[in-house]
């Protein structure tokens, strides 16, 4: 099938920069970052931390890169960072934490849209004690990507954040998708954020920027963010010609995001309707669905054929990911492709 009939759900990384973010990458101004003398950069870093309510920010390459330098900057080697069980630092990370910051990772269940128990948390975490590793930060995910886009409310975090400062701990949110939160919420992102002590964000998911995210916290925390990018490779140099889409990214892309959980629901409530896909409609809160069906694998690939591209969160488990690009004319074809693609195997 050619790629004009393709309709690729299975991520909102898929995402092209728009024309405005095309030209402020022609246009950009640039220095050297690792001077901090790129004024695009700097002007991003002002922005998202302004955002997020936080005093300073750092851009990053990626944001597993941005997970891996706050627990760099927030846990010395040995230190354990509680962590979901469905985390994605947990699942998706290359094992980047435990290998390269020296960081035991220890996980409390998550619940059906991504929370941690507080009472579990509080249990998990180590006593004074010699032959325990210190529990130096909990991470939390909003919204939560194995979780099906699930969204931690305002109060949720808070809980986690209350809990944390009980026992002197830190709160690292990976907030990769913070703003889907915020929109599906109607919250400021900072209300989000009041309670975590660092957070992380992507430009390239589904504010459609082409690359990066970016780390905020304190100015202290973020030079130790800054020397620990550096240590692992995340030093850049005239890099404001990917800085210039991110901060149009937030200029004009947030708000949108609107639309991709519209087009979600959507998406949910079509295949709720066909046999042999089993998702409740009511649970989609963002732009990420998880639909289950019997052999995931087999489905997966039927629905390539048909040109409708997914992932997958196991074997009988099949993600759905709405995201700038894909209209809802697009959304409505996907189902009449995936309801011709199980008559087909009927």
């Amino acid at each position: 099938m050619s790629n004009e009939n393709i309709i690729d759900l299975r991520s909102d990384t898929v995402t092209k920069p728009t024309p405005a973010m095309r030209e402020a990458m022609a246009a950009a101004e640039v220095g050297d970052d690792v001077h901090g003398e790129d004024p695009t950069v700097l002007r991003l870093e002002a922005m998202a931390a302004g955002l997020m309510g936080k005093e300073a920010a750092v851009f990053v390459a990626s944001g597993t890169m941005g997970n891996l330098t706050c627990l760099l900057a927030h846990c010395e080697r040995g230190d354990e960072a509680i962590v979901g069980s469905e985390a994605h630092v947990l699942h998706y990370e290359a094992g980047g934490v435990p290998a390269l910051a020296s960081v035991q990772l220890r996980t409390v269940p998550n619940d059906s849209h991504g929370m941690l128990d507080v009472v579990a948390i509080e249990e998990t975490i180590r006593g004074k004690n010699v032959h325990f590793p210190r529990t130096a930060v909990i991470c939390v995910e909003n919204t939560h990507n194995r979780c099906g886009g699930g969204v931690l409310t305002v109060e949720e975090m808070a809980q986690v954040g209350s809990v944390a400062r009980e026992y002197g701990i830190r709160v690292h949110l990976d907030g990769a998708r913070i703003f889907n939160a915020a929109i599906a919420l109607g919250v400021p992102a900072a209300k989000l954020t009041e309670h975590v002590d660092s957070v992380t964000f992507c430009f390239s998911k589904g504010l459609a920027a082409p690359v990066g995210s970016i780390v905020c916290g304190t100015e202290e925390f973020v030079a130790k963010a800054r020397r620990a990018r550096k240590m692992v490779g995340g030093g850049m140099r005239q890099v404001g010609v990917i800085a210039a889409p991110a901060i149009v990214a937030l200029e004009t892309m947030i708000d949108r995001l609107a639309e991709d959980h519209e087009n979600a629901k959507l998406l949910a409530e079509g295949l709720a309707r066909l046999p042999g896909l089993r998702i409740d409609p009511e649970r989609v809160q963002s732009n990420i669905l998880a639909v289950d069906v019997h052999d995931g694998q087999t489905f997966q690939r039927k629905l390539r054929d048909a040109g409708v591209l997914t992932s997958a969160f196991g074997p009988r488990r099949i993600r759905f990911v709405t995201h700038y690009g894909v209209t809802r004319d697009d959304i409505e074809d996907a189902l009449e492709r995936v309801r011709h693609t199980i008559e087909e195997a009927a």
